[in-house]
């Protein structure tokens, strides 16, 4: 399943890029995710966490970014796990490219996710729409981050967006909410193919 996204954050491109290179501090803004352990350069292990209305689903895994290119400005990750009650696998090619803008910089997020089991049964709106909602928080978290070390402030002192645990009730209402945003839009206003 292909996912795309993009945010803008208010630092400059050096400033961002500095921060995408420190793996832990790029991972802590990731709702739900925890590394727990440096399984080489650029490799680690860690655990998923995401629960949607009663369903909580916790991948052991690990990531390792599979290409860094400062002269493009663009890192790809190549990521995977299995539940941890043996309910389904989840793969993750990631890419994320940055981009000067007059304000600050473009983050583009690139995924191809790949679910079995438990995980792939909600369908492709749902996760799509799952996946939209940690991007959202992701790209918050992000910008707190990067303000607070433009501040001088501990970026680890800085709350996240959503729970550890990416909690359930709450992404799912978000997740719900994008879906009838979409279907409205679909039956409501005339055909633009910018909103489908």
């Amino acid at each position: 399943m292909q996912i795309t996204n993009e945010f803008e954050v208010g630092q400059p491109l050096e400033t961002v890029w500095e921060f995408f290179g420190d793996i832990p501090q790029v991972a802590a803004c990731l709702p739900g995710t925890q590394l727990t352990e440096e399984l080489g350069e650029d490799h680690y292990g860690g655990i998923v966490a995401i629960g949607l209305g009663p369903v909580k689903l916790e991948f052991d895994g690990n990531a390792k970014i599979t290409d860094r290119d400062e002269a493009t400005n663009t890192i790809a990750v190549d990521a995977n796990g299995a539940d941890r009650k043996g309910r389904g696998q989840a793969a993750l090619l990631l890419n994320a490219d940055l981009d000067p803008t007059p304000s600050g910089t473009k983050v583009g997020v690139a995924m191809d996710l790949q679910l079995s089991g438990a995980a792939a049964q909600y369908g492709r709106g749902l996760v799509a729409d799952v996946t939209s909602v940690l991007l959202n928080d992701f790209a918050t978290n992000v910008q707190n981050r990067l303000d607070a070390i433009e501040r001088g402030v501990d970026p680890s002192q800085v709350a996240v967006a959503q729970s550890s645990s990416a909690g359930g009730l709450a992404i799912g209402l978000r997740a719900a909410r994008m879906a009838l945003l979409r279907v409205f839009r679909r039956f409501f206003l005339p055909y633009d193919p910018e909103l489908v």
